[in-house]
């Protein structure tokens, strides 16, 4: 993954210009299959029928078979609940079909009842244990399979009641539990992803200054040679998995949010949805809400070269997940393609003279999404 260090690269006005006229940010999609049969929740029963790993490996395989997926689209599982050892060839024999392969296998850290107060940040260290070891076996059914990264939610890791809580004791357990289980498998990497709350009141690391924050802890905490030498090699083995919605709950800016991590050379794969600031994680399709954030955030990838994939995250519940994964493809698809064809001269001359270009950049954007033939009056003849 060297277009990480990519990320950090300071450009200037030519540079800049220059980035955005060469840059196209095509994505690359993937989605997670926890949601392909949505479960019911706390208010609610399921509104469809259960299905297992075979069943979804169908729907993927009937979308690729129609030509709404493509080669290139990748999937998401959590270990050991949806990929583990004994169904991986299920996964392989996909791939064989279709090319479609598994991004990332995530260590399911969050759902079991052993992790009720946390999995590597869990104060008994028998439960610890457990978790570390789960998370090793899941980096190496990763680093069998050729993925890219481990993605690592930690949701059930966290607090209620912030009196008397031992934060640095729950921050040094997680940190170095992960560090353990990395250098046990090393040269596998691993994306945090962030969250503001839920399931817990306040999840350990709750905005993405704590994911950049948590991420070079951990790297310091490294032992192994391969690690240490990638490490001082310029390599990133700790990244972020930002997802919007996450982001928006705790209430930051999303461009901003993603603009932090690259300029940290971090930013190994993001997770898209839509959700309004704060409120519980509602997990919408792309474009539903917030499509000033979505813009502003696809901006930010194309100016800064974000190389990796677009997960989907969602949960569709209301609508059959084929119709749901294609409208989260084309509005991502959409975006895109007009921020692709922008005109990027005016933008960067009032990036660096905003005093002599005032109004250009809203101008730009307004008429980038406005239908053909609408009479729009000229702010530069004023």
């Amino acid at each position: 993954m060297s277009y990480l260090k990519e990320q950090r690269i300071r450009r200037g006005k030519e540079e800049i210009l220059k980035q955005l006229e060469s840059f196209k940010i095509i994505p690359r999609f993937s989605a997670g299959v926890w949601y392909f049969f949505p479960p019911g929740g706390r208010f609610h029963e399921r509104y469809i029928p259960p299905g297992s790993i075979e069943d979804v490996l169908s729907k993927v395989r009937f979308l690729y078979d129609k030509g709404f997926l493509e080669k290139s689209f990748r999937l998401e599982a959590h270990y050991p609940n949806e990929v583990n050892e004994e169904n991986i060839d299920t996964y392989r024999e996909l791939e064989r079909e279709t090319g479609i392969r598994l991004l990332t296998i995530i260590p399911n850290l969050f759902y079991d009842k052993e992790w009720e107060f946390g999995s590597l940040s869990n104060p008994y260290e028998e439960i610890r244990r457990r978790a570390i070891d789960r998370t090793i076996k899941a980096l190496r059914l990763n680093k069998e399979v050729g993925t890219e990264f481990a993605v690592l939610w930690p949701g059930i890791d966290g607090y209620e009641n912030p009196f008397a809580m031992d934060f640095y004791g729950m921050w040094d357990r997680f940190e170095k539990g992960l560090a353990e289980a990395m250098d046990e498998v090393p040269g596998v990497r691993v994306a945090l992803e962030p969250k503001p709350y839920e399931p817990r009141g306040n999840n350990i690391y709750r905005n993405t200054a704590n994911g950049i924050l948590a991420a070079r802890n951990i790297e310091a905490l490294l032992k192994s040679p391969l690690n240490r030498r990638l490490l001082s090699d310029g390599e990133v083995l700790v990244g972020l998995n930002p997802e919007v919605g996450h982001v928006l709950m705790g209430h930051e800016e999303l461009a901003y949010a993603f603009a932090s991590i690259l300029r940290d050379g971090r930013l190994m794969h993001t997770h898209w949805n839509s959700q309004p600031l704060g409120n519980y994680d509602q997990d919408l399709n792309v474009g539903v809400l917030g499509i000033d954030q979505t813009y502003a955030a696809l901006m930010t990838l194309k100016m800064y070269g974000y190389r990796g994939y677009f997960g989907i995250d969602i949960n569709p519940e209301r609508m059959p997940v084929e119709r749901a994964l294609i409208l989260n493809i084309n509005a991502l698809r959409a975006a895109c393609a007009r921020l692709n064809n922008l005109d990027y001269g005016p933008i960067v001359e009032a990036m660096f003279d905003p005093a002599g270009n005032r109004g250009i950049i809203e101008d730009i954007l307004t008429r980038a999404l406005a239908p053909e033939g609408i009479p729009l009056l000229d702010i530069k003849a004023l």
